[in-house]
């Protein structure tokens, strides 16, 4: 059985090196394949110096594209993803938690929940948005899953799995869409608790565009999941 864990980053030169070694660490993953999603800071060049396979993008597009890139270029490999973002440096290697139950079949998507951060960052808007569209759009059991990391992108998924829950949604949209067509599949979904880090945006003028364009990304991806066919 193959684990192929797929990393997409955008300028994320500080932290890739240890995000990619991290990653090549975790027992039972045999690739590491980073899609770099047209850094301009040598993203790219750092984790294929960290060993790591890389697909460079010319045009900036976006997660859930760069995500759908490179899955293109794993998806024969891939019998279980490993989906790691780039940021999150060494505690990449606790994406071994969301394999364990994976590879032993207890479940078919596993998420990281992360740790309650000490800085507050946002208010809560989009993670609410979030959890309302899982709960609303995930069917009975969405109704019943008990969402505490709807946004979080650290997730392990089956083949069986990644083929029901593809291609990805746009942009930040990505999470939301995963386990609302993985609920509404009748999927075995599980969090799983981790101290996983990763840069959090702060109370500033990036934040909260950061956090705009993240709530326009899921709204998209709420309403398009709506008129979508059930899978």
């Amino acid at each position: 059985m193959t684990v192929v864990a797929l990393i997409p980053a955008h300028d994320e030169a500080g932290r890739i090196v240890a995000t990619v070694t991290a990653a090549r660490a975790i027992p039972g993953v045999d690739r590491v394949f980073v899609v770099d999603d047209a850094s301009s800071d040598g993203t790219g060049e750092l984790a294929k110096e960290a060993g790591a396979e890389v697909l460079r993008l010319l045009t900036n597009v976006g997660k859930g594209a760069a995500l759908d890139e490179g899955l293109a270029r794993v998806r024969e490999d891939a019998d279980v993803l490993l989906m790691l973002d780039g940021d999150l440096g060494e505690t990449a290697s606790q994406g071994a938690l969301l394999l364990e139950p994976v590879l032993r079949g207890d479940a078919d998507m596993t998420i990281a929940a992360f740790p309650r951060p000490k800085i507050k960052a946002g208010f809560g808007l989009v993670k609410g948005l979030a959890r309302f569209g899982i709960r609303t759009l995930g069917g009975r059991a969405g109704r019943a899953f008990a969402a505490t990391a709807p946004l979080s992108g650290q997730r392990a998924m089956t083949r069986a799995c990644w083929e029901r829950v593809t291609p990805f949604a746009f942009g930040y949209g990505v999470e939301v869409a995963l386990s609302v067509r993985a609920l509404r599949a009748g999927l075995c979904v599980t969090e799983v608790t981790t101290t996983m880090a990763h840069d959090a945006t702060g109370r500033d003028a990036a934040g909260f565009a950061h956090r705009g364009r993240q709530f326009s990304h899921v709204a998209r991806a709420l309403v398009r999941l709506a008129m979508e066919p059930r899978r």
